[in-house]
């Protein structure tokens, strides 16, 4: 625990100049206070003499990072607050719980072109199976473009569309 002075505000926190050190550290605006943060240069100015406690560091192309906090070391007194890191240790945990799943999602037609390797049917898995053995198959209903289709090719004179036929109703 320090108690420094401010040396810049910016937009995403304030750099603090390390006691005895050429270093500087980084209070981002969400290590400031408990509460929401938008403008850092309201709660600090240059030339402020903080309370900060070093919460961590990081090599990153070959430069030491500091990191600090105000928020879990009293202002007035410099005592710490989180003595554990308890409240770092939480923070840390609220941000990894957030996953974005997204990418991970299952198209209808991925699910309709599987075959059941138990039953042999089109469009379920194996373990959705509700087929027992040697009972009554089921199988997708194909669509009647598909049909359609089908019977065009192979009929020859029977060629059918959709707009020949607008009293025929889809199911």
């Amino acid at each position: 625990i320090f108690f420094p002075q401010v040396a810049t505000v910016t937009d995403y926190g304030a750099f603090i100049k390390i006691p005895g050190c050429r270093k500087q550290g980084l209070v981002h605006r969400t290590h400031m206070s408990s509460c929401r943060v938008d403008k850092p240069s309201e709660i600090v100015d240059v030339g402020d003499k903080v309370w900060v406690k070093l919460i961590g560091k990081e090599m990153k192309d070959d430069k030491l990072k500091l990191s600090l906090s105000m928020k879990v070391v009293n202002q007035g007194t410099g005592k710490d607050l989180d003595p554990n890191n308890v409240a770092l240790d939480q923070d840390e945990r609220k941000k990894r719980t957030f996953r974005d799943y997204t990418s991970q999602k299952i198209t209808l037609e991925a699910v309709l072109n599987t075959v059941c390797k138990k039953c042999g049917c089109k469009g379920h898995f194996a373990k959705e199976c509700f087929m027992q053995p040697g009972g009554t198959k089921y199988s997708l209903i194909p669509e009647e473009e598909e049909e359609e289709v089908a019977a065009a090719g192979h009929g020859g004179d029977k060629k059918t569309s959709l707009a020949d036929e607008p009293s025929k109703k889809r199911k």
